[in-house]
């Protein structure tokens, strides 16, 4: 469980220390995570030394969204004011997600690109 942890948090704070050092705009936690799939890809981590923990974080993710859900309270008056805005915003940015990923998968199938 120690190892579990340590590893998850090294990735974590070597992720924090790229963000410091570089300025760079993006999340640590995102860097960490990429850092940590780069690892495990690499073999330099085996996926049995963090399995166990990452399971249990994953099976107890809903707890994890209990805070920013009762922050979202707070601002319901804001949220009311907004609301076409906000509707509008999601649906125009859901529809160029699912465009561009598809657009996206249909240049890698027909060139190929990561066929081995």
């Amino acid at each position: 469980m120690i190892r579990q942890c340590s590893i998850l948090f090294g990735c974590l704070a070597l992720g924090e220390l790229i963000v410091f050092l570089t300025e760079i705009k993006l999340p640590s936690s995102i860097i960490g995570m990429l850092l940590l799939t780069l690892f495990l890809k690499l073999g330099w981590i085996k996926l049995e030394w963090v399995q166990g923990l990452s399971n249990f974080l994953v099976a107890n993710l809903g707890f994890f969204f209990v805070p920013p859900g009762v922050a979202l309270m707070l601002y319901f008056d804001i949220i009311a004011a907004e609301f076409w805005p906000i509707v509008i915003a999601t649906l125009i940015s859901t529809i160029l997600v699912l465009v561009t990923t598809g657009w996206v998968h249909q240049l890698v199938r027909k060139y190929g690109v990561f066929r081995k």
